[in-house]
């Protein structure tokens, strides 16, 4: 499994558990894609997913050092055009000697707002592109056959990691706080501002103002300095210094998102996918309209879901209702059926992997149907326009030595450092003074 960031690593981590079973001595070999958010430690054991094994690797070295006769499933779980180049490099290298070769699986680790058609497109060419819910997989198709593509890679199945215990309203009582807990799950880029962000954690500080008895939680992604699968440029951690009487009752939460929603009461967010993660517990969920229902902020995803509020309604006692259709189509299965969920899409894969020869993986983008677009998308990960190895690009680290690899790897270690000190505190400072 080839993963990008700490989410797209939880997703790909546990859609492998769910696709593979456990009695088919399943071993998961890991590599985590460099580049700027490339989980670390500490992320990873949050996630709270471990590999049996783990290495970092570039895009070359990963498709150069697939090993096809002992892996049965790729799982690319990366940003598009990451697994656009995964799949021109290893169709490249599988069309050289030909034969039995892995499944390889993809898809997306959570709600589908934004960049459909391109993220769609760029995925193009796995033998499985997995859907979270019926919903997405009636868009899926309709792109696919839309540009003539072949729409029959795409497997309705559900988000991997829901589940949980069902929310018991009754365990509020047992609280520190017998008004329960509101945990206001934060994102890296949503809303992009200072002055929106700033608006919304004043929101959750009055809320707890308001309600003492009541515990208020901001869950946060990440720490500063490290990256999740989008760049956050003005971390809440950050924001909340500047503020003065913060109540005893509001904190900053880490941890894993599962184990935050088991003391919770009410999930508030503008759109993140632990919404979904809520509403399948049954835990009253708010879908944030504060700063309006926008195709950039993700909220219209959730028109139709009765899951939109405001902090004004939700500070006057509103507990959303969510509406049963609504999240039947988007794979959140309250009744049980989620059990049943991954059933198409493993006897795909099982079908797929016991086959004696598959084709080499063909990707709607050639050098024939996006001349000036591909080239771009491939070399960014060390590749041709024909997927081979650029020139000059790493294909192993076998031939490197300790020495050169350590000092190697302490050399990008500081490169990445002044990246993100770049990103979140030179970049903003830059920003602000064009705006004078």
């Amino acid at each position: 499994m080839l993963a990008d960031s700490d989410t797209r690593w939880k997703w790909g981590a546990l859609t492998a558990q769910r696709l593979v079973p456990d009695q088919s001595g399943r071993i998961l070999d890991g590599y985590l894609l460099r580049g700027r958010a490339t989980p670390t430690v500490r992320q990873l054991t949050e996630v709270g997913v471990r590999a049996d094994s783990l290495r970092e690797v570039t895009g070359v070295e990963f498709v150069t050092s697939v090993d096809r006769e002992h892996c049965d499933v790729i799982i690319l779980s990366c940003v598009g055009g990451a697994v656009q180049a995964m799949l021109h490099g290893l169709a490249r290298t599988w069309e050289r000697t030909p034969g039995r070769r892995p499944v390889v699986v993809t898809g997306y680790v959570g709600v589908v707002y934004e960049k459909l058609a391109d993220g769609l497109l760029l995925r193009h060419g796995a033998d499985v592109v997995l859907a979270n819910s019926a919903h997405d997989a009636d868009r899926f198709r309709d792109v696919y056959q839309g540009v003539g593509a072949d729409p029959s890679a795409v497997v309705e199945c559900a988000l991997p990691f829901l589940g949980g215990a069902p929310y018991d309203e009754r365990a509020r009582l047992r609280r520190r706080y017998q008004g329960g807990t509101v945990v206001f799950a934060v994102q890296p880029s949503v809303p992009a501002t200072r002055a929106d962000r700033l608006y919304l954690l004043q929101r959750a500080v009055g809320h707890a103002r308001r309600y003492p008895d009541r515990e208020v939680l901001v869950k946060l992604r990440s720490k500063p300095g490290e990256h999740t699968t989008h760049i956050e440029e003005l971390p809440y951690q950050k924001l909340v210094d500047k503020l003065t009487d913060v109540p005893p009752n509001f904190r900053l939460a880490y941890g894993n998102m599962g184990e935050v929603l088991d003391a919770a009461d009410l999930l508030v967010t503008v759109s993140s996918t632990a919404a979904l993660e809520s509403l399948h517990r049954g835990i009253p969920t708010a879908v944030l309209t504060d700063l309006g229902i926008r195709e950039a902020l993700g909220n219209h995803h959730f028109l139709g879901s009765g899951c939109l509020a405001s902090w004004d309604q939700l500070d006057d006692g509103l507990l959303p209702k969510p509406d049963p259709a609504w999240v039947a189509r988007q794979g959140v299965a309250t009744d049980g059926a989620y059990e049943t969920a991954f059933d198409a899409a493993r006897e795909r894969v099982l079908s797929l992997a016991a086959a004696d020869a598959l084709p080499a993986p063909a990707p709607y983008y050639t050098r024939v149907t996006a001349p000036g677009y591909l080239p771009g998308v491939l070399a960014r990960y060390g590749l041709t326009p024909d997927g081979r190895p650029r020139p000059g690009a790493v294909a192993a680290d076998t031939e490197v030595s300790g020495l050169r690899r350590a000092v190697r790897n302490t050399v990008r270690e500081a490169a990445r450092g002044a990246y993100r000190h770049g990103v979140q505190r030179v970049a903003p400072v830059i920003r602000r003074m064009g705006d004078l």
